[in-house]
């Protein structure tokens, strides 16, 4: 029986409905298509009563927290902004394995979740947790591929009761949904982006001025894959972003000697993120897109290399 998106909303209003009940509930929104329609159905279920979080964590995609606050605005769906850089990076200081990485972030969310949810009397956390996200987080029989940040990365007790609508659905029906919500395209076609940000997307520890790096890096690969594929050029790929590697090289910075780290570049096709193929970028994007984050970030980065890997073996996202 296909999926049917018109359906599915009328079970999921009624469902966060009788969940929630006469409570109140803090939604977290992160700017992706999951968290988004998470939002956009809460304000349909229980309208005032669900109150949209942005946590800044330092560790976003350049200029999200404008991007967030006016797209979901569009929606209807108004949003708390919470700069919370600080904590962020002060609980990724020293940690290298992923894993922790992860949890490490996972814990941070609800701690600052947890203290708005005082202020305000809320005693739900909604989230935009999809299929994938608790698949790949393992349970039971199923080995752990990561823990999602929402999924494995909780924190054993919470003071505030989960409820995850989009739990059993992927990311091609999340879209589907957000169509039918009205979402506007900026959100409801927009590529994914993963729950912890950028410190997935820097391999080892988490620096502010690594994460400045990457958010730059990731920013110019858009730019140009987005251009290209306006001009014409090429297909727009499901997820395309950058990766900032922990391995410096020698290179040549005008008439001296640098030394800098390495930027992979990654663009997958695919449908539901379960499974990818690498994207066959033309070599022309390539040049620019090299040529942009060598001469961008020159006192940073002196090499870009591009990442041909499907899933399986590998993953989407680097960690």
């Amino acid at each position: 029986m296909p999926f049917d998106p018109n359906r599915f909303v009328a079970e999921a209003t009624d469902f966060i409905s009788s969940t929630v009940g006469k409570g109140k509930a803090i939604v977290g929104v992160s700017g992706g298509v999951d968290s988004s329609v998470a939002a956009a159905l809460c304000a349909k279920a229980i309208g005032k009563r669900a109150h949209a979080v942005f946590v800044d964590t330092g560790l976003m995609r350049k200029g999200e927290a404008q991007f967030v606050s006016l797209a979901l605005k569009k929606a209807g769906v108004g949003v708390e902004v919470v700069d919370a850089r600080k904590r962020f990076f002060s609980a990724l200081r020293g940690l290298h394995e992923p894993e922790r990485k992860r949890k490490a972030i996972g814990k941070e969310f609800i701690s600052v979740f947890e203290s708005i949810a005082k202020k305000r009397g809320c005693k739900f956390l909604v989230q935009g947790t999809i299929a994938p996200d608790w698949i790949e987080s393992g349970s039971g029989l199923r080995d752990t591929i990561k823990s999602h940040h929402n999924v494995g990365g909780l924190p054993k007790k919470m003071g505030m009761r989960l409820c995850e609508p989009l739990r059993e659905l992927y990311k091609d029906e999340v879209r589907q949904v957000a169509r039918v919500l009205g979402l506007p395209k900026e959100l409801s076609e927009r590529q994914p982006f993963p729950g912890p940000g950028l410190a997935v997307r820097i391999m080892g520890e988490v620096t502010e001025e690594k994460a400045e790096v990457v958010r730059e890096a990731c920013a110019i690969v858009e730019e140009e894959i987005c251009a290209s594929w306006r001009q014409g050029k090429m297909g727009l790929p499901w997820q395309y972003f950058a990766v900032l590697l922990p391995i410096k090289s020698v290179g040549v910075l005008g008439d001296r000697r640098a030394y800098g780290w390495t930027v992979a570049v990654r663009a997958v096709e695919s449908v539901d993120g379960m499974t990818a193929k690498a994207s066959r970028i033309p070599p022309e994007v390539l040049e620019r897109i090299s040529e942009r984050i060598t001469r961008e970030l020159k006192e940073h980065v002196n090499r870009v290399v591009y990442d041909m890997t499907s899933k399986p073996p590998g993953t989407i996202e680097w960690e």
